[in-house]
């Protein structure tokens, strides 16, 4: 697997392009804190790019699987690119609105992207080789976050905000070059492929593959609970950051979750020969909705590292696993259609969760909201294994 080059490109780029991303995000608070003073507010100007994202998945997923992947992730890098002056041009009018745009277009560009980047992993290695790289492609992930946010939180204080958005736009042009020299072969390269396929190229067509495979709707259906602590993840930092009267905490919240996932990643390789997905997912969602209850003692430095060490290598153990699943599992020819129905269904649940957590916030505040949250995950997670259990007995006693 280390002695291919495509390997190593997907790698270097989703770090170039984790700079990137973060820069931005770091920028995006800044920005956020400084115009609008409502949580609520600020959840809802972000969920509008998610609900962009949402209504071109249908169209991404069918892209994706009748044209090269290599393609789409070229035009939706391109675009990606261009979304960042539009927050150029928010920061030099000091329009929300303009920021209105970059959301929207960032976030089209996505629903484009990762499912054709989650299509393509599959084709340059060996089904073997994917829960090792789908890992390593997490943990350079979070490497890429704990640079990209100790980086803008540096150049936040010694720079304007528009440098941050330069750097976020220079990464971006990077990931493009890169993705440029990519080279695999692809089930849907040749033109009869394409014409054989059109026909049978709906997007609905997913949804009975996936009723079809219990392992695959399950483990959607778990991917929900991690999204209760993730949607509302930057206005968790946010509130945090203000309730213990610290710009510095903000650091230190990212740089722990950020380790700890790349400690789970790791771990997981190392287990799951001798424990079975299904328990890695639940005992992973049981530790998400633990680090969620801790958070009720947020106004604790110590204890609010520790929630967020705890609930780093929880999803450390979970995504690798949920993403092996689905890439293994899944006929290839859906890959497009199933990643971009996942993307839909991860920002439907993002959306959701953004708005209620900034509702929450607003109306009985963050300690909690976060027991609430914590209390919610557990139950959700044993509703899910006992439905799990009668599903498996049902399938062995047919």
């Amino acid at each position: 697997m280390w002695k291919n080059r495509n390997v190593w490109i997907i790698l270097t780029g989703e770090f170039i392009a984790g700079l990137g991303l973060w820069l931005g995000i770091i920028g995006n608070l800044e920005f956020m804190q400084e115009k609008i003073p409502s949580d609520f507010l600020k959840s809802l100007l972000m969920a509008t790019g998610l609900v962009a994202g949402i209504v071109v998945g249908p169209y991404a997923g069918k892209i994706t699987d009748q044209k090269s992947k290599k393609t789409v992730m070229l035009w939706s890098g391109l675009l990606r690119t261009i979304s960042v002056i539009f927050m150029l041009i928010a920061i030099a009018t000091g329009s929300v609105w303009w920021m209105l745009v970059f959301f929207v277009t960032i976030q089209i560009s996505a629903a484009f992207y990762f499912p054709a980047l989650q299509a393509t992993i599959p084709l340059i290695v060996k089904d073997k080789d994917l829960l090792q790289l789908n890992g390593v492609h997490m943990n350079v992930s979070t490497l890429s976050r704990i640079v990209g946010t100790a980086v803008g939180g540096i150049l936040l204080v010694l720079l304007p905000l528009s440098m941050l958005y330069i750097g976020s736009l220079v990464a971006y042009l990077g990931l493009l070059i890169l993705t440029w020299f990519l080279n695999f072969e692809e089930n849907n390269d040749t033109p009869s492929t394409r014409k054989a396929t059109a026909g049978n190229n709906s997007f609905k067509n997913v949804l009975p593959v996936i009723k079809g495979l219990p392992i695959v709707f399950m483990t959607l259906l778990m991917t929900l609970v991690p999204l209760l602590f993730l949607g509302g993840f930057n206005l968790l930092v946010i509130n945090i950051s203000e309730l213990q009267d610290s710009s510095a905490i903000k650091g230190w919240i990212y740089a722990a979750e950020g380790i700890s996932f790349m400690i789970g990643a790791f771990f997981i390789k190392k287990i799951t020969d001798y424990i079975s997905p299904y328990k890695i997912l639940f005992g992973s969602s049981l530790l998400v909705g633990f680090s969620q209850i801790l958070l009720y003692f947020a106004d604790i430095f110590v204890v609010t590292i520790a929630a967020f060490l705890v609930f780093g290598f929880s999803v450390g153990c979970f995504f690798p696993t949920a993403s092996t699943i689905f890439q293994t599992k899944v006929p290839k020819d859906f890959h497009g259609r199933f990643f971009s129905f996942r993307n839909m269904l991860d920002r439907v649940g993002f959306q959701i969760v953004l708005l209620m957590t900034g509702f929450l916030l607003d109306f009985i505040g963050l300690q909690l909201m976060c027991l609430i949250y914590g209390l919610l995950s557990i139950v959700t997670t044993f509703i899910f294994y006992v439905k799990n259990k009668q599903m498996r007995t049902a399938n062995q006693e047919n």
